[in-house]
């Protein structure tokens, strides 16, 4: 047999585990509303090839490959426990169990890691709760499939409505190939179906009404058996707590905004300042895309470093406020073709930074650029920081807070040599630190973050609606503090 021979068995093998792995990772997740994970990547309904791509991609960011032959045992102990709804990362169960040495077995060692969803210390599934969407643009339908992607126990987030003008003859027909199809982020995972007669969309057995309206005064969502729902108001049209309040009519219990809010509404970036949402809150906004990409990294170097101030360039994708060719617009520059030019303007995420992290005295500036690539997005963040440091130093800290940190579904870490945009094109993080490309010198850092401003965006708001919904499950083992 050859060293050829030798790699391809090793493949089918590992295949085959990879293979065993899909039902008991589908059955968790169904029956008991379990999210197995592999260092912060859902494993949920995962293919035999994505589920051993996840695993070789730990050596990006943790220094060596993990295998399935080492994640399978604990995921087998997991079906053998009483477990109630929760987050699992069976990655970090098996890292972790390498350095113990207590002589446990990986069957002993797991009841232990998890005891906390087990048993009496188990949380009861909740009954789901009722989500609306307004507006059903790219944010939009980027939401829709993460909702329906959730929604296989049946105990979480339930996307019962969606609220748009009528645009004509087959509006929800074309609504729906929109969700069905997608340039960038590819085709929908599951079946869709239309019954124009009733105006509904069916998404994995998912029913989906589909409301017109042309203001949130028209609507009685009870009418359609819609109760204390979370509406998700993708249009940007309003931002003041006054705008959104219009929102909160029958039916509808809280408004979360996928744009910054203005005001006193407050700006949320999960990971960040999701804790301080208070309970009776029924308004809040997720910021933007580049809020969410620098807040929680600018978290993990003020924690670590202290910074005394800083500055963020974002290079951006175009987005739908500009022009595919040269017209008017309201706004500098944006008139001029997206396509064909890089496109100096503003970003409010500077600004923003205050009212996601309070307690950070720094003072933070910032410009962008939009340039002609169609999504994922960099941050160029300089800090000057409070005490000097080293490249190894920084880069050795932001790995290790991708990995074990309450940060870690916020900021990943990468450090391929020839990384480009649409490598991340699908992220569902916050934002990625480059490690290669990152800077230091004395007390001078330079973080270079890519982002997927559609999608990494769209699961930050999930993760902020399913905090203020109540259906946020616990992650086991327990992140570092």
């Amino acid at each position: 047999m050859t060293v050829n021979d030798d790699s391809f068995t090793n493949w089918k093998h590992r295949e085959e585990i990879a293979e065993s792995m899909i039902p008991l990772i589908g059955k968790l997740h169904r029956e008991r509303d379990v999210t197995v994970l592999l260092h912060s990547r859902s494993l949920v309904n995962k293919s035999v090839v994505s589920l051993l791509k996840t695993h070789r991609f730990v050596r990006q960011i943790a220094g060596e490959e993990l295998s399935v032959t080492e994640t399978l045992p604990f995921l087998q102990a997991l079906t053998a426990l009483d477990l109630g709804p929760s987050q699992i990362d069976i990655g970090r169960l098996a890292e972790e169990y390498r350095t113990d040495d207590r002589g446990l077995s990986v069957e002993e060692f797991t009841a232990q890691a998890v005891a906390g969803a087990t048993g009496a210390n188990k949380i009861e599934s909740r009954e789901g709760r009722d989500v609306v969407l307004y507006g059903f643009g790219r944010i939009g339908r980027l939401v829709a499939r993460l909702l329906i992607e959730k929604s296989g126990s049946g105990n979480g987030l339930r996307l019962r409505a969606i609220v748009v003008r009528n645009g004509g003859d087959q509006d929800i027909v074309r609504r729906a190939s929109l969700l069905r199809r997608d340039s960038i982020h590819g085709q929908f995972q599951g079946t869709i179906t239309v019954d124009e007669a009733n105006s509904t969309i069916t998404a994995n057995g998912n029913e989906i009404k589909v409301i017109y309206a042309n203001d949130p005064s028209e609507i009685d969502y009870t009418a359609y058996g819609i109760k204390d729902a979370i509406l998700i108001d993708n249009t940007g049209k309003w931002r003041d707590r006054e705008g959104l309040s219009q929102h909160l009519r029958p039916g509808v219990d809280k408004v979360v905004l996928t744009a910054p809010g203005k005001g006193d509404v407050p700006n949320i970036v999960h990971g960040v300042n999701h804790d301080t949402v208070k309970p009776d809150e029924q308004i809040i906004s997720c910021a933007s895309c580049t809020t969410n990409a620098i807040v929680p990294p600018l978290k993990a170097m003020d924690d670590e470093y202290g910074v005394v101030r800083g500055h963020v360039e974002t290079v951006h994708s175009f987005t739908n406020d500009q022009n595919l060719l040269d017209n008017y617009h309201k706004a500098d520059r944006r008139g001029r073709s997206a396509p064909l030019n890089m496109v100096i303007t503003e970003t409010g995420a500077a600004s923003a930074v205050s009212k996601a992290l309070p307690d950070l005295k720094a003072h933070i500036t910032g410009s962008s650029i939009r340039v002609p690539v169609p999504d994922v997005s960099i941050a160029i963040l300089n800090l000057q920081l409070a005490r000097e440091t080293t490249r190894e130093e920084v880069l050795d800290h932001l790995r290790e807070i991708s990995l074990t940190s309450p940060l870690r579904r916020q900021i990943d870490f990468i450090s391929t040599p020839d990384a480009v945009s649409s490598d991340f094109i699908g992220s569902r993080h916050a934002s990625i630190v480059d490690a290669g490309a990152t800077k230091v010198e004395g007390d001078n850092a330079i973080l270079y973050l890519w982002y997927d401003n559609e999608f990494g965006y769209s699961c930050q708001v999930i993760r902020v609606v399913q905090h203020v919904s109540g259906v946020e499950y616990p992650t086991f083992p327990a992140p570092a503090v």
